[in-house]
């Protein structure tokens, strides 16, 4: 779908707040309400907008970054989908260097980190992992 500067203001506006009205994006723009809600479901139908999500503030959640080697045999990318559909997690990498895909792992403690790791560890193809808990985020 073809993407204009208004299309790209409101993806932004729904970026910094996305509980913010259609009404209160359309005044910003001088559109109407119904004009920005048509644009954000053409967005939406159209991929550009995949889903809309709450993030929880860093102070409630643990999180890890988990480096992951794959079996030279196996299809890196199929691993990397599989990873993708893990409870917590957040961000998936295929990298270049020792390890072969990084992720970004998120929960509330460190049990579900732990469990999360587990089945990351037991998918085909996963050969080796390294682990780092995040102590805190500095920007």
């Amino acid at each position: 779908m073809y993407k204009d500067k208004t299309d790209e203001k409101i993806i932004g506006y729904l970026k910094e707040y996305s509980r913010e009205s259609f009404v209160d994006i359309g005044k910003k723009l001088k559109l109407s309400e119904s004009a920005v809600r048509r644009r954000v479901k053409n967005l939406v139908d159209s991929g550009t907008i995949k889903k809309f999500t709450v993030e929880i503030g860093e102070e409630n959640t643990t999180s890890a970054i988990v480096l992951v080697s794959v079996d030279s045999t196996t299809d890196t990318s199929k691993v990397s989908l599989k990873l993708a559909k893990l409870d917590g997690v957040k961000t998936v990498y295929e990298i270049t260097g020792q390890y072969d895909i990084t992720t970004i792992i998120s929960a509330s403690n460190i049990a579900e980190i732990n469990n999360t790791i587990d089945a990351l560890r037991k998918i085909s193809g996963v050969v080796d992992t390294n682990t780092v808990i995040i102590l805190k985020k500095v920007i």
